[in-house]
């Protein structure tokens, strides 16, 4: 697995993810459907232009949040993390809308060894999402617990 271990996590590393994404109105809808979230603000086109100060429907947050932790995974935690611990901080300062394009980074923020398993250790990182103008639109902190090697 191309994951990383503990060992290779350094505290103050950005990665700058190369996996990209155009969210679009499938997306949204599935997403919300699947979540049994009846959220007009997601769904109802028409909502949104006549009764928001938006005009368009917002992509749900916790799509928003989902991804932005799944384009991080193959540069990070792929096949070398036990679990994820919790998450922390998680802001959506800029909605993302149907149609934008998102890219991410990652910062290790934090590490430390695990107090009660020896082949394992604590990563807090740091996400960010942009859209394609480079607007923050989310971010988060997330503990990941992470293998060490061998």
């Amino acid at each position: 697995m191309p994951g990383l271990y503990y060992e290779d996590f350094t505290v103050g590393h950005i990665f700058t993810h190369s996996l990209t994404r155009t969210v679009t109105e499938m997306d949204n809808m599935l997403f919300s459907n699947m979540t049994l979230n009846p959220q007009p603000l997601h769904i109802d086109r028409h909502f949104c232009e006549t009764q928001t100060e938006w005009g368009q429907p917002l992509m749900n947050s916790l799509f928003t949040l989902g991804l932005m932790i799944g384009i991080s995974v193959n540069d990070t935690t792929v096949g070398t993390t036990i679990g994820n611990l919790g998450m922390t901080d998680v802001r959506f300062p800029h909605p993302l809308f149907q149609g934008d394009s998102i890219h991410c980074t990652t910062e290790v923020v934090a590490k430390r060894e695990s107090k009660s398993r020896p082949d394992a250790g604590i990563v807090e990182f740091e996400h960010k999402a942009f859209n394609q103008n480079d607007v923050l639109v989310a971010s988060c902190r997330r503990q990941a617990f992470m293998k060490k090697k061998g």
